[in-house]
């Protein structure tokens, strides 16, 4: 049985108590002053989904920065999460594909249905714009794949599955992301073992990948392409490379990349080993952020709005060992580095005018963090 004073149970009676002062306030002609008050007062949290051995929900306070843990769920151990247009529904991936409904009121994740995947799994995945489609990325099978949602958010029928091929018999294909342009028409894999971002055309009413050879594109041999992120505006995109620590920028139009910079991720004076993880644009389209597997930090770079050009900022260190994933949340206030050898999460607050990290009291530990995802909650 759950407690009183649990998280979800206080949160549910403070809402309960509001709603009587709102019935109360209509009585006596206050509505309006209350009711703007009951927004802001849903706009101080947010749900945070925490991919691992399980997956953790926590509510977030805006206001401080700090994490409650809500529930836990023990039925899938994915590698990363994607949720639904709609917020409806969170996927998951590793050896299985799931699909999860989540609770209006509490956060709270029930299966819905698996799609086994084997032993080489998949490592990465979005859903499309339209949310028809579940697409994939598998490192170890080299593979991308397409599988439709239906309406209940349950997992259907497999319609694309497509292995990346190389003319060099020495690299092995190991497709690590999947990403779709704004207007949905374009599908970018970014491919570790073939040093190349492969570009497919996308349908998603038929759930269908048609390769484009003259719009995918080949990098430095060796640089080893992992995560792949757009700027807000559509108009640049970045690739951060896992094997030789550097940051592509590119200028974007209908599906072409056109590479136009390359910078470090890494000190001048570092000497250790180092494989960069993940790539994010802050949603103001002003900074970007990249991590860093060895250096353990967050390299932090301002973007300039008219070429898309980075500078860089700095190097935070992430309070931990391996930040393999991070997420900066929707507001564009914080950002959580997912410490996954420390077994930690910490918060960071950002700098709005300068896009620093700002260290803050907060952090949770859990088993082997890999994946971070926002949620706004529904109203009741």
């Amino acid at each position: 049985m759950m407690s009183i004073h649990s998280p979800k149970t206080n949160w549910f009676l403070t809402r309960l108590l509001q709603a009587f002062v709102v019935v109360v306030c209509l009585l006596n002609g206050w509505a309006v002053v209350f009711v703007a008050d009951l927004s802001a007062a849903d706009d101080e949290r947010l749900w945070v989904y925490f991919a691992g051995n399980s997956i953790h929900v926590y509510e977030f306070d805006l206001a401080s920065g700090s994490l409650t843990l809500l529930s836990e769920n023990q039925q899938a151990e994915p590698s990363f999460l994607t949720i639904h247009p709609n917020g409806r529904f969170l996927y998951g991936c590793g050896k299985n594909l799931s699909a999860f409904s989540i609770d209006p009121a509490s956060g709270e994740l029930s299966l819905i249905n698996k799609k086994p995947y084997g032993k080489h799994g998949l490592c990465h995945l979005v859903v499309d714009r339209s949310g028809k489609n579940v697409l994939s990325a598998g490192y170890g099978s080299g593979s991308v794949v397409v599988r439709q949602i239906e309406v209940n958010g349950r997992l259907g029928a497999e319609t694309a599955l497509i292995k990346h091929e190389s003319m060099d018999t020495s690299k092995a294909a190991h497709a690590h992301s999947i990403n779709l342009d704004a207007n949905n028409h374009y599908a970018f894999a970014a491919d570790l073992g073939l040093d190349k971002i492969v570009v497919y055309e996308f349908d998603a009413d038929a759930g269908t990948l048609t390769p484009t050879d003259s719009k995918s594109v080949s990098l430095q041999a060796g640089a080893g392409p992992r995560h792949f992120s757009f700027h807000p505006h559509g108009k640049f995109a970045y690739v951060i490379n896992e094997l030789d620590s550097t940051i592509v920028a590119f200028r974007y139009d209908a599906g072409q990349l056109e590479a136009f910079q390359t910078v470090t991720t890494l000190p001048s004076n570092f000497r250790g080993e180092n494989y960069t993880a993940e790539v994010v644009v802050h949603p103001s389209g002003r900074f970007l952020y990249g991590s860093n597997r060895g250096h353990h930090s967050i390299v932090s770079y301002e973007i300039d709005s008219e070429t898309g050009k980075l500078t860089f900022v700095e190097h935070t260190p992430t309070g931990g060992d391996w930040p393999r994933n991070f997420c900066v949340d929707p507001t564009g206030q914080y950002l959580l580095a997912a410490n996954q050898k420390s077994d930690s999460v910490v918060v960071f607050r950002i700098d709005p005018q300068s896009g620093k990290l700002i260290a803050t009291p907060y952090r949770i530990n859990m088993p082997n963090p890999n994946c971070i995802r926002f949620l706004r909650p529904k109203a009741l």
